[in-house]
């Protein structure tokens, strides 16, 4: 007996040059351009994948991120059945920028609507300026999916899809497949000590980080 297979429109909003287009691209196709062209408007693809028994079909629209077409993106909320906000993690502006387009999803997408977080461009992670504490603490509040992305290394990726794919069929993800948040770890940093005997380093000094 073949499967029914669930169509499910998802919509990718946030500002330009966060990587919405590039995650798309990873997730569908399995590539990765460093020069992608700006949307424009918005563009449409399509990939199913297979969960707990369900067949998914996602048909996904990238909207542009550019002030110019922001009041486009309403155009594509409705019959929506999810949402990924996505924010490059290098980037604070567009981090609060993505919680500005939750709150017009709030006001003007459909109700019971699945939304995702994707902190994007973790391949820079030495370069964040968002605590990933305090996203995920974001998200928790407004119930949504949150996951760290890199669309260069294609981590987080699939499993944002996954995770969406369980939340409209399952209407939870598996706690086996929730991202932990990393706490800082102690790191030893030696200084050597030009008095010491045998070339031996002394004086620990331990110094909080993170990877």
């Amino acid at each position: 007996m073949q499967k029914e297979i669930s169509q499910v429109k998802v919509v990718l909003l946030g500002d330009s040059g966060v990587g919405k287009s590039s995650i798309v691209l990873r997730f569908v196709a399995d590539t990765f351009h460093n020069n992608l062209d700006p949307t424009i408007g918005a563009s449409f693809l399509s990939k199913a994948i297979e969960v707990e028994n369900h067949s998914i079909k996602f048909s996904i629209w990238d909207t542009a991120g550019q002030e110019r077409y922001h009041s486009l993106a309403r155009m594509y909320y409705a019959d929506t059945a999810a949402a990924v906000l996505v924010y490059d993690i290098t980037n604070r502006a567009s981090y609060e920028a993505m919680k500005h387009w939750r709150d017009e999803l709030a006001e003007f997408g459909p109700r019971n609507l699945v939304i995702a977080i994707a902190g994007n461009k973790e391949d820079l992670v030495d370069k964040e300026e968002v605590d990933l504490i305090e996203a995920k603490e974001y998200a928790d509040s407004i119930g949504a999916i949150f996951r760290k992305t890199s669309a260069k290394t294609k981590y987080g990726v699939d499993q944002l899809f996954k995770d969406i794919a369980y939340r409209i069929t399952v209407g939870s993800v598996p706690s086996s497949s929730t991202q932990q948040v990393e706490k800082p770890r102690t790191i030893s940093i030696v200084r050597d000590n030009p008095n010491s005997q045998n070339g031996e380093s002394q004086g620990q000094v331990k110094k909080g980080g993170c990877c």
